[in-house]
């Protein structure tokens, strides 16, 4: 029978062994006095990231658009023992945008999660509907990065991490602004590294394969897709918002000091399968 690892070890030699492995643990991932900002905070992949960030000792500031859904959003936050505050702002709208700047504070870590995404043809995305994807999934990342992103550089250290897309890297059809705009954001991050890394800001974009959130329930509403799009996955599943807490703590912490301008892909192997 194979022996249980450390069972040979006196109690006090394996307490002493369990509080080494804990500190270890503690310096690398811990994000106590840290503060993170979080869009699209109160539901679905921004939310799993927020209560992971918290979880792990990070004060955290939930962004989004209604109100309601924060305030529950912080309650689960808190039923964890975690800090949560909220800000309720249209990230569409360059007002709010600077209102969250102004209102959040200091930050450690910026979680860019909100998105929208406006399913039509290709040629009946109206300019409007264009402009409305850009500004949510790219222009607010890109205007709380110049913000903070600078400030974070100062003090030598930040982290931001810009939740992409497949397709930031394929095309999917009737979502073509979307499309456009998660690109664009995997090159905002790079440049993002490019210009704040060597002053102790790390930049990198998360890449979900197919997740079961709100923002995709129009996808799940179409009989067999859920279905199809789990086989497309290595994993044999869809994702779950869930999935993205270890991600969240890795790339917000000291853990991750060396990985920056990157593409980390937590898609249960769907862009290589």
């Amino acid at each position: 029978m194979a022996r249980r690892p450390g069972a040979g070890l006196g109690l006090r030699a394996r307490l002493l062994a369990s509080s080494i492995v804990s500190d270890y643990l503690h310096d690398l991932f811990s994000l106590r006095g840290r503060r993170a900002l979080v869009t699209g905070g109160s539901s679905g992949i921004g939310l799993g990231m927020a209560e992971a960030i918290g979880r792990a000792g990070a004060d955290v500031v939930l962004v989004a658009r209604r109100k309601a859904e924060l305030d529950q959003a912080a309650e689960r936050l808190r039923a964890h023992g975690a800090t949560a505050a909220t800000i309720s702002a249209d990230l569409a709208v360059r007002d709010d945008v600077a209102r969250v700047c102004a209102e959040a504070g200091e930050i450690d870590i910026l979680v860019n999660c909100a998105g929208n995404n406006i399913r039509k043809p290709m040629a009946e995305l109206t300019p409007g509907d264009y402009e409305l994807t850009i500004a949510v999934n790219l222009t607010a990342p890109y205007a709380l990065g110049q913000h903070f992103g600078p400030k974070m550089a100062a003090r030598g250290w930040g982290r931001i991490i810009n939740v992409g897309s497949q397709q930031s890297i394929s095309a999917f059809g009737d979502s073509g602004a979307y499309g456009a705009a998660k690109a664009g954001l995997a090159g905002l991050t790079r440049s993002q590294a490019e210009a704040w890394s060597a002053r102790g800001v790390c930049v990198n974009t998360i890449i979900p394969g197919f997740v079961l959130t709100p923002l995709t329930a129009p996808a799940q509403a179409i009989p067999g897709r859920v279905e199809e799009l789990a086989a497309r996955h290595m994993c044999g599943r869809n994702g779950l918002p869930a999935d993205f807490a270890g991600a969240a703590v890795f790339l917000s912490g000291d853990a991750s000091a060396f990985v920056t301008g990157q593409m980390l892909f937590v898609d249960g192997g769907f862009a290589v399968h």
